[in-house]
């Protein structure tokens, strides 16, 4: 995939203007047999494209590459005994492979020929240009020459170079940024205080054992697969600091804990580890003088709050040691100390004390309006445990279809009486697994039985409504079912988007499941609570700031991923000021994220393809377990914090690449995309007015408006004046232009994510027109070219609840493939607008855009 960099300035370096590079051509004589007998393998091997190469001498050779990564995309071509020139020798081939990356490391034989480091280093640098000439695209990653030990009077031409090898180092290293490859300092972690290989890494002072290949991978792994050096931790702890020395994993064989009462941790932890291939036993016997060993311990940790979730963990070079209030914290940690682990081999030393700023961290996911299936359900059970989240609420009840099993009332599961995913509901038992699916991975699970409203699915198969007398009587009779037969704390009631006809019917309900000891919440706005039901804020309501009875509240304002653009959810997520307090308090327990799919799915992974679930979930884990944020509410990059959500969005990034690769993860990186806006321009109600960007090439001549970061730029937020968008005082009739120039390694196609209108999933908003980005009349023109929009699968269609979403958002539909040359590319895009009022509440009025570059999507 092509390298595509898009910002306002970009320094090329000079090597570019050097005439066409050739290879020197070497006679076969120069090379010994086991030279030849590699060569031609290699050259033999299939022409797969997108590989991670290791080429190099002995040292690669020796390596199990793809074994050590437990990848077939990562491949060794590393010749014992070679030299410099014997890369060069054989450069075409890797090349002609166009491999995503290259990690050389060459050298160490050369100078033990008595060649010069100078020498050494211009072989190199010449394999770097000629990479670069013939495959822009690959990132090339120079290793260091290894640390060599001449303690163990072995290899005496090699091991007595050590000078030579560290100048060769330095040189690599002052020549990386004119060169354009990535310098790669693996001496420094391999060397001992005197300078020399560490023993315990070598048996002959040149070559590895396989602690050393392992230690190796720790150190390349972030850029073998594109990520920050140290595990980038989310959420992030409240304190961290890293320290020297790594602790390696797969030299631990034991598990130790100090109390029975954290047993089921410590046999978790050994199944995650056997998932990583690492055979760590959960042993009972005492720990032997100097064995690497996990501890797990309950003691004490301080924490300004919440101390039963609060943890401590240390890693140094020959332990870690976890330590909590409570075996929920224990657990907090385990999920810090696996990502620690993300290379299955070695963690980095480090120093965390941690613990949440809010109790309660939910996500919501509505399986009343469609049915999701018991694995999937687990599956964002086990992401949210993962990033420490420990409230599951589950709706099942809706006007759509009830689907929780009632046996005192089979009618309410029956096939006639759901509209869709008809007779598909979740048995006793099945609910039973999931309360207890939540409960080994300490999350609360909190179902929602909506009353009285939403309840069209009870009227029609208990025909009576819910407020009514009779209808009353079954709603109590379903919620003893339920409080007797499931062990859980709460019950939320809904209670909101409906007329009460009966004043005594919230009431009488909350009383009756207190009457069970069970906790009540609902939605507020919504029904008349009495001062114990927990209310769950979904709309701005001044009742949580302004009470003065000891009311708790859940945040869940402007928290639904179905409304979001996947790129702005991400960032207003990651702004937000919980509740608007900095931390959870007696009154503010916390929030919960919410994904409301209306509109029918085609099948249930589309709501996770269709929303951005689990860039959402990250966003949200982070803002709730680390506190603060910004008032109000944020839509772009730039109206928030930059660099800290710059920072975030590599650790989420990261992520994504280490535990959603297979997952839908609908993000990309946009902080890199830095617009210029134009405007505005007075359109006269015509969208089809061109104005200066469209004719003059004199960027002078445009009427600049200001800077803007994203991938998506919100222009105007269809929330206006609640949220706000990159034009500050929006009015109809207008038009802006956004410009960014974007620089391509190489001629090629690109991928990108093109859109005008992300259509709410819940809504049923009208299809794009046919032939049209949008209604509103938007273009996008890369090198002066126009982009065609995609040939809309239901091009002008009226919206429909009960049409599923096809292509009509970008981050569901193939990407858009675009031409780019060598060099700088020209974006344009064009967004007008008339009127900001819908033609109904099913169609806002989105005035945005997004353009972002795609990989490997």
């Amino acid at each position: 995939m092509k390298k595509l960099i898009c910002s306002l300035t970009f320094l090329l370096c000079a090597f570019f203007l050097q005439a066409q590079i050739l290879l020197p051509q070497y006679p076969d004589s120069l090379f010994p047999t086991y030279y030849h007998q590699r060569a031609t393998h290699f050259r033999s091997l299939p022409q797969t494209k997108g590989d991670v190469i290791f080429l190099g001498n002995s040292i690669t050779d020796g390596g199990e590459w793809s074994e050590i990564f437990n990848d077939l995309k990562v491949k060794n071509r590393g010749i014992s005994g070679d030299v410099s020139a014997g890369v060069l020798n054989r450069l075409d081939e890797v090349a002609q492979r166009k491999p995503a990356k290259v990690f050389l490391l060459i050298g160490v034989n050369d100078l033990a020929r008595n060649i010069s480091p100078d020498s050494v280093v211009k072989n190199i640098l010449l394999a770097a240009s000629y990479l670069k000439q013939e495959t822009p695209s690959t990132q090339l990653f120079v290793q260091s020459i290894l640390p060599v030990n001449d303690a163990f009077e072995k290899f005496p031409g090699h091991t007595n170079k050590g000078q030579q090898i560290k100048q060769v180092n330095e040189k690599l290293k002052q020549n990386a940024t004119t060169y354009r490859y990535n310098f790669v300092d693996l001496y420094s972690s391999f060397c001992d205080e005197s300078g020399k290989m560490k023993k315990e890494l070598t048996n002959d002072g040149l070559h590895l054992l396989g602690k050393g290949y392992l230690l190796w991978k720790h150190l390349v792994y972030p850029q073998v697969y594109g990520l920050q050096q140290q595990a980038s931790l989310l959420p992030l702890p409240q304190k961290l600091q890293w320290q020297k020395g790594y602790f390696p994993l797969v030299e631990c064989r034991s598990i130790f804990i100090n109390n029975d009462a954290i047993r089921n941790e410590g046999l978790w932890l050994q199944r995650q580890l056997e998932k990583k291939g690492l055979a760590i036993l959960f042993q009972k016997k005492k720990r032997e003088k100097g064995e690497k060993a996990i501890l797990l311990q309950l003691g004490k940790v301080s924490s300004p709050m919440l101390k039963e979730e609060a943890y401590q963990l240390e890693v140094n070079e020959n332990e870690i040691v976890l330590t909590a209030n409570t075996a929920h914290g224990i657990f907090n940690g385990l999920q810090t100390l696996l990502q620690l682990a993300r290379d299955g081999a070695t963690l980095d030393a480090c120093s965390i004390t941690d613990w949440p700023a809010f109790s309660w961290r939910g996500y919501m996911i509505d399986v009343g309006r469609n049915y999701v299936s018991m694995n999937l359900l687990k599956q964002q059970i086990d992401a949210m445990a993962a990033y420490k989240l420990n409230v599951f609420h589950f709706h099942p009840t809706e006007d759509i279809a009830w689907r929780i099993e009632s046996k005192l009332y089979p009618q309410l599961t029956a096939p006639e009486n759901m509209l869709r995913n008809k007779g598909q509901y979740y048995s006793e038992e099945e609910i039973k697994e999931l309360i207890a699916y939540c409960k080994e991975r300490y999350i609360t699970f909190v179902p929602e039985i909506d009353m009285p409203g939403h309840s069209a699915t009870f009227k029609r198969a208990m025909k009576t409504d819910m407020q009514n007398d009779s209808g009353l009587l079954i709603v109590k009779n379903i919620l003893k079912e339920f409080c007797t037969t499931y062990d859980v704390p709460y019950i939320h009631i809904g209670a909101d988007e409906v007329k009460i006809t009966n004043q005594k019917f919230v009431p009488e309900v909350t009383a009756y499941i207190e009457s069970f000891g069970k906790g009540v919440i609902g939605w507020q706005p919504g029904g008349n609570f009495s001062n114990s039901t927990i209310r769950q804020l979904w709309m701005d309501d001044n009742a949580h700031r302004s009470s003065k009875d000891n009311i708790r509240f859940i945040d869940s304002r402007h928290l639904y991923l179905n409304h979001m653009d996947p790129l702005e959810a991400v960032v207003t997520i990651f702004n937000r000021e919980i509740g608007d307090k900095e931390k959870g308090d007696s009154s503010l327990l916390g929030a919960t994220l919410c994904m409301w799919n209306d509109r029918r799915a085609e099948q249930d992974v589309d709501i996770l393809r269709m929303n951005p679930v689990y860039p959402g979930m990250l966003a949200f884990a982070e803002r709730t377990w680390r506190g603060g944020g910004q008032a109000g509410w944020i839509a772009n990059v730039s109206n928030g914090d930059v660099k800290a959500f710059t920072e975030f969005e590599g650790r989420l990034l990261d992520q994504k690449e280490s535990y959603f690769r297979h997952k839908a993860f609908p993000y990309v990186k946009q902080t890199q995309m830095q617009w210029q806006l134009y405007g505005p321009y007075d359109n006269e109600g015509d969208a089809n007015k061109k104005f200066s960007p469209e004719y003059s090439s004199n960027q002078s001549e445009w009427k600049f408006y200001k800077n803007v970061v994203g991938g998506t730029i919100v222009l105007r937020h269809w929330w206006y004046p609640l949220i706000k968008g990159a034009v500050d005082s929006p009015k109809q009739n207008s038009t802006f232009y956004a410009f960014i120039k974007a620089w391509s390694d190489e001629d090629g196609e690109q991928n990108f994510w093109i859109g005008f209108n992300n259509l709410s999933r819940s809504p049923a908003t009208d299809s794009p027109p046919a032939n049209e980005w949008d209604n509103k009349g938007s273009e996008v023109w890369v090198n002066e070219k126009k982009i065609s929009p995609p040939h809309w699968q239901h091009g002008g269609m009226k919206g429909s609840a009960e049409t599923p979403l096809v292509d009509e958002g970008y981050e569901y539909r193939e990407p858009t493939k675009i031409s780019l040359k060598k060099g700088w590319n020209t974006v344009l895009i064009k967004c007008p607008v008339e009127s900001f009022k819908g033609k109904d509440w099913q169609n806002p009025v989105k005035w945005e855009f997004t353009f972002v570059p795609v990989d490997g999507e």
